[in-house]
């Protein structure tokens, strides 16, 4: 079972036209299929569940609340079977990260003297050029690998907007036709 969600509260300021809440379904949806099968080897996935967060790469610390950054989260399982709250831990990691514009694993390696009172000592999340994804439930350097998967995936599905657009245009490499 999976499910889906926004968790904007309030009116957020225009964010990425690219890499939105779209895009950014579509970037977990190319994953599931490799991440549920990941998820039946124990070894990945003692728990069974995951939780994605992922941020809008045109919001950061500066322009929003973290809460308006979010462009969705995405439950893997049943949530009433949960055994920890899987979907807190990913937003920690999650925030960590677009806070921190660093992935939780080099934060907590690298730079353990950013870290503030009541931030996650988990990792598994990602920072791509500007795209914060936390996951979590798996072993926390598969929750890593996850997280830079979907990442990428967005940055690609944005770089194909973005290409298409141009194309619209008639703009090629900076040259119009």
């Amino acid at each position: 079972m999976t499910s889906s969600t926004s968790s904007s509260t309030s009116a957020a300021p225009p964010g990425s036209h690219f890499a939105d809440r779209e895009a950014a379904r579509r970037a977990i949806d190319l994953m599931l299929p490799s991440i549920e099968s990941a998820m039946r080897d124990s070894a990945v996935c003692g728990s069974g569940f995951l939780y994605i967060v992922v941020t809008d790469p045109a919001l950061g610390p500066d322009d929003a609340s973290f809460e308006q950054a979010v462009l969705i989260e995405h439950a893997i399982g049943d949530r009433s079977r949960w055994d920890a709250d899987y979907a807190a831990f990913a937003r920690a990691k999650a925030r960590l990260a677009w806070r921190e514009r660093c992935d939780s694993r080099g934060l907590q390696a690298n730079r353990p003297q950013r870290l503030r009172p009541g931030d996650s000592l988990l990792w598994g999340s990602a920072w791509l050029d500007g795209i914060a994804v936390g996951v979590s439930g798996a072993e926390p350097w598969f929750d890593e690998a996850f997280a830079h998967a979907i990442a990428a995936l967005l940055r690609a599905i944005a770089t194909q907007r973005h290409a298409d657009a141009l194309a619209a245009i008639g703009w090629y490499a900076g040259v119009a036709r």
